[in-house]
């Protein structure tokens, strides 16, 4: 006899379009109802245009049908907001005092980590003046939607990712906003942006200690912190401002990771410190959380980054920065 269950687990086959996740993924069957010969299944209309609908319509359509070809199936779609169905489960903000020390790299390599361990990720780039995400992760496609809310754009591994540069008509525009702006953007990311359910949400936040950080850090239920700086020493002394911001708000650092740490040399089998000593043991200290990782100055990894390749970087620090962060993120995801 078939169940409504049944029919949830059947449509699993139908995927959003452009997103490649199923509706229950995203957080948009809202309901399943069977009784006697009569289907009726309820679909949230958040981020979907008149195409993607009727898309969808005819795919559970099809769905049900393959199931009982005698049922008699209503979908109807009803009006929702992403931000009331979105379920974030984990949101980990990447920053720093300053710019230029390597905060939207971690941000990807942490996205990429999680999502190799199996989870479902986002990546919201909050640094609206200087984002540099999309190029990245070789990404051009403009995200789409409807008056409703905002499909993200799907990395090729599977990452959500939504960005100001998706949005510009050239990459290399300049977005000259003044802070409120800025902080409108950031919110209508959260909000707007149809998530569906993650895992996690890693966050590249602005620099500095201003509006637009201070607005992601209140806005966003940032739960943990990842803390980027690189080993010079006016560096660590402004990265510890970002620290004291991160405990004045009660936002817990999960642990700090120094970029460009050193420069491996492999035909003298040595490490150089370009940039001067290690300063990771001190910055853990400072922030009172565990050093994650020490990043290497690689030229292989830039000219990934460069040509939009991000995604197929292989290292040891990978796993090194992986294994710390889940080990002290509240509950271990």
């Amino acid at each position: 006899m078939l169940t409504e269950k049944n029919v949830t687990d059947a449509l699993a086959d139908v995927l959003v379009p452009g997103i490649q996740r199923n509706l229950a993924d995203m957080n948009l069957l809202q309901g399943v109802a069977l009784a006697g010969n009569n289907l009726k299944i309820t679909v949230a209309s958040a981020a979907l245009d008149e195409n993607a609908q009727n898309w969808i319509r005819e795919k559970c359509t099809g769905v049900v049908r393959d199931l009982d070809g005698s049922l008699q199936t209503e979908i109807t779609f009803i009006e929702k907001r992403p931000a009331e169905i979105n379920r974030v489960r984990n949101v980990i903000a990447v920053m720093s005092g300053k710019g230029g020390v390597g905060k939207s790299l971690v941000t990807a390599l942490t996205a990429m980590l999680l999502r190799s361990r199996g989870f479902n990720v986002g990546i919201l780039d909050a640094d609206i003046t200087g984002p540099s995400i999309p190029r990245m992760f070789g990404l051009t496609a403009r995200p789409r939607g409807s008056e409703s809310g905002i499909l993200p754009v799907l990395s090729a591994s599977g990452i959500e990712i939504i960005s100001i540069n998706l949005f510009l008509p050239d990459e290399e525009d300049a977005v000259i906003w003044r802070g409120p702006l800025i902080g409108r953007a950031i919110t209508q990311f959260w909000e707007d942006v149809l998530w569906g359910n993650l895992d996690f949400m890693v966050v590249d936040l602005p620099p500095g200690t201003a509006d637009a950080p201070l607005t992601a850090l209140q806005v966003l239920p940032v739960n943990g912190i990842i803390v980027v700086f690189t080993p010079q020493n006016l560096t660590t002394m402004i990265v510890k401002k970002a620290i004291k911001m991160a405990g004045q708000m009660d936002k817990k650092v999960l642990g700090v990771v120094e970029n460009m740490s050193y420069l491996y040399v492999p035909e003298l089998k040595k490490k150089i410190e370009i940039f001067g000593k290690s300063r990771g043991e001190e910055m853990a200290k400072a922030a009172g959380a565990p050093l994650l990782a020490r990043i290497p100055i690689d030229p292989g990894l830039a000219a990934l980054c460069d040509e939009g390749h991000i995604e197929r970087y292989s290292a040891d620090v990978l796993k090194s920065l992986g294994d710390g962060l889940l080990k002290v993120f509240p509950g271990n995801a």
